[in-house]
């Protein structure tokens, strides 16, 4: 007789491990809504690893399941890899979220901080919704996530929201697996979430607090304002004496501000933002973006950018700043703020609260403060487009702890930074994730932020540094850390700055050993091996190792910072270096004290306090000053940035010429570009009544050239074909494009930084590979 029975369909249990940012971004519910919609029993949970399932049913839908868990991962997931393995089967019923397992290592990736989602916008604005106007809302797909952690796995009781126990409805949203809110460890509402208080010039709690600041901000007031990362100073960005008071008061120079605006249609008349711009604007990430200024744009007060040719432009990112900005029918207040760090010039960005009412007291008129602690600082980012892709110039909140891939294994290794927007590095294995931006060394409140930096960056990747890597810079303060953390007997390695800078060029493009590039580092200052200062370097490097190859000439460099802040210093410096006579009508000479003059001329003359400088970035700096762009600069890098903005206006009107000449020593002697004959035909350009904009326009396509000169060089006599442009020279767009246009067109690939900055906030990566490579060779001998 034939048996009709429908066969028994063959049941399949597989475990299955997700790595990967896969904790805090809805990945639990996530499998949970899987499994069940794949009738599927079994159980999920975090652990240190990532997250951890079990699944058990018809063995067809569990190949779905294997196969949809990575593909389908929910929108702020970053899958790493799916590994699944048979596991016995037990006939199980039902699927359930199993309480995290806490012990093991932790090298699951926390996600960065991402902005309010539009649900959340939503519920924001919606008089009905219980949350309305509740400025702590978020989901399993925004809020604050980094800088709230405290310890893996990611659960509530392992983030700073674990002092606020949930109310009734808030844990009934928190257990639901259908709720947006499933295990959303940030979640609180009205009733059971952080407290908002403004004090200062005006007193008030929740909404009023929010009301009373916009109201102060549209009386011209500066309040401090606690974001997500630390403190913010605001104020309103078309009132000229409120910013001119702000930057006063904060001993900021003429450094640009930071701009938020409410939405892009508030932005778009102020600069030119192309598609690709518009979407960093409005990425999930939020940094602040810099956009080319349209001319003569009204609304927006001149004392917050003078002399940039850039907005620093950003959108809302946290339900505060959407409340703060204004809701739809709320009471009219500035439309677009000034959102600059909580901080005084210098130092690092506030996050106590105790701390904010001391240190900011002199800054702000009121403070609007929440009880929700900030585990860490982290700084907004700071990003631009450049030849239609993104550069990251400071990575911080929306990018950090987002690691990068290293294209070679490496031990536990922790690298220091430079002591110039500082950031750390942790490497392990094939990963390496940098610190938040962190800041300049030269402030007790920037160490003490160092050391928290680094302590969370070991918590949140469970990486136990046993090699340690710093710059060889002797009086450089993160060395000082570096050598203080060897004393237990780990190794240190002391790393060549721009040897670092084009590591980690080489690094972010995946480059494997024994690969080897000629590297252009162009910045302002790095300690050279032979105790000058280096910085317009063409280097022959590998991750162990250099050679040097090129170099602009060396220039005394006068009083070293003194030189830097007053650029017309450097101008002088260039000109007696010439052998060029300091004429009384040239700018620099003009702006510089009789006395002063006269004091500089003897320096030069005996070599007093003057250390040889290759900097290119002190070249930028002196034929600002000689073109009369800028004489003192009052932030770094202002003479430069002044010196491109002139460029812009002129392009394409003709080119000085270096001419490198062989020098003793370096690889079968150095390429030696002597500056001199470009500052003279400068000079000669300045005598016959060419406008600043005419010489920095020259200038930039001669830096051009050089570095286009050097690479022929090189690869005529070594075959190399790939150039790394890294160092903070070349977050200047003008000159990174017109170099990697020229360099493409020649036949060249070209690297550039997307993934971290090209100033000293990458050299961390580049410090921790050339460790992990002296390491790895120091190993491998007998």
């Amino acid at each position: 007789m034939t048996d009709l029975r429908e066969p028994v369909p063959e049941v399949e249990r597989r475990a299955v491990t997700v790595r990967g940012v896969v904790q805090g971004v809805g990945f639990r519910p996530f499998v949970h809504g899987l499994a069940v919609r794949l009738g599927l029993a079994g159980h999920v949970t975090n652990t240190g690893e990532g997250v951890h399932a079990e699944v058990e049913g018809a063995a067809a839908a569990v190949g779905e399941f294997c196969e949809r868990i990575g593909r389908d991962a929910p929108p702020l997931a970053e899958v790493e890899s799916v590994v699944h393995r048979p596991a016995a089967a037990t006939g199980q019923l039902g699927f359930r979220i199993l309480a995290s397992v806490t012990d093991g290592p932790g090298r699951t990736l926390v996600p960065p901080d991402v902005a309010t989602c539009d649900a959340c916008l939503a519920e924001l604005a919606d008089p009905a919704d219980r949350r309305h106007r509740h400025p702590f809302i978020s989901c399993t797909h925004c809020g604050p996530r980094f800088t709230i952690v405290t310890s893996l796995p990611y659960d509530r009781a392992g983030t700073t929201m674990g002092r606020f126990p949930m109310c009734e409805r808030c844990r009934a949203e928190y257990a639901d697996p259908g709720d947006r809110r499933f295990h959303a460890q940030p979640i609180a509402c009205h009733d059971c979430g952080p407290v908002l208080r403004l004090t200062g010039a005006r007193d008030g709690l929740g909404g009023q607090a929010v009301s009373a600041a916009r109201e102060l901000l549209a009386q011209g007031a500066i309040v401090a304002v606690k974001g997500i990362g630390g403190y913010h100073l605001a104020c309103d960005a078309g009132n000229p004496d409120v910013v001119a008071l702000l930057r006063r008061r904060k001993g900021r120079g003429d450094k640009p501000f930071a701009l938020m605006a409410r939405s892009t249609a508030e932005v778009e008349p102020l600069v030119h933002a192309d598609p690709a711009e518009l979407a960093l604007l409005t990425g999930r990430e939020r940094p602040i973006v810099l956009l080319r200024r349209r001319p003569g744009a009204s609304g927006l007060a001149e004392e917050v950018a003078p002399g940039s040719p850039d907005l620093g432009m950003m959108l809302p990112y946290t339900p505060l700043h959407h409340l703060l900005l204004g809701l739809p029918g709320d009471p009219p207040g500035p439309g677009l703020l000034v959102l600059t760090s909580g901080n005084r010039s210098g130092e690092s960005i506030v996050t106590e609260d105790a701390d904010a009412l001391e240190r900011l007291a002199p800054l702000a008129d009121a403070w609007l403060i929440h009880d929700r602690p900030i585990q860490v600082p982290c700084d907004d980012s700071v990003v631009r487009i450049c030849d239609g892709r993104p550069q990251v110039l400071r990575r911080s909140r929306g990018y950090v702890p987002r690691p990068v891939t290293l294209p070679l294994a490496v031990p536990p290794t922790l690298a220091v930074g430079g002591d110039l927007k500082n950031t750390c590095c942790l490497g392990e294995g094939t990963r390496a994730w940098l610190s938040a931006h962190i800041g300049d060394m030269d402030d007790l409140s920037t160490l003490h932020a160092f050391d928290r930096a680094e302590r969370h960056l070991e918590a949140v990747t469970g990486v136990r540094p046993e090699l340690l890597a710093a710059d060889r810079h002797p009086g450089y303060r993160s060395g000082a850390w570096a050598r203080r953390a060897a004393a237990d007997g780990r190794a240190l390695t002391l790393v060549q700055h721009h040897h670092a800078h084009i590591a980690s060029a080489m690094a972010e493009h995946g480059l494997e050993q024994p690969a080897r590039v000629i590297g252009v580092a162009f910045d302002g200052t790095g300690y050279g091996e032979d105790g000058a200062v280096w910085g317009g370097e063409v280097l022959l490097a590998g991750y162990g190792d250099f050679d040097r190859f090129g170099r602009l000439g060396y220039v005394p460099l006068p009083g070293g910072d003194a030189a830097v802040r007053r650029p017309y210093r450097t101008a002088l410096a260039q000109l007696w270096a010439a052998g060029i006579d300091w004429h009384p009508e040239l700018p620099c000479v003009a702006a510089c004290p009789p006395d002063e003059l006269a004091a500089l001329r003897v320096q030069l003359e005996r070599g007093l306090n003057c250390l040889p400088s290759s900097g290119m970035g002190r070249l930028f700096d002196a034929v600002s000053a000689l073109a009369g762009i800028c004489q003192v600069a009052g932030y770094e890098a202002q003479a430069a940035l002044e010196l491109e903005a002139a460029a812009l206006t002129r392009p394409d009107c003709g080119s000085y010429r270096f001419t490198p000449r062989p020098g003793a020593g370096g690889v079968d002697g150095e390429l030696i570009a002597d500056p001199g004959p470009v500052i003279a035909a400068v000079v000669d350009d300045l005598r016959a009544g060419a406008s600043a904009a005419v010489v920095a326009s020259r200038f930039h396509a001669a830096v051009a050239d050089l570095v286009l000169q050097l690479c022929h060089a090189a690869r005529e006599r070594y075959g190399l074909e790939t150039v790394a442009l890294t160092g903070g020279v070349f977050a200047n767009t003008l000159l990174s494009a017109a170099c990697a246009h020229g360099l493409r067109a020649a036949g060249f690939g070209v690297l550039r930084h997307r993934l971290v900055p090209p100033n000293d906030g990458g050299l961390a990566l580049g410090q921790l590979m050339v460790a992990a490579a002296r390491a790895r060779r120091a190993s491998a001998q007998p």
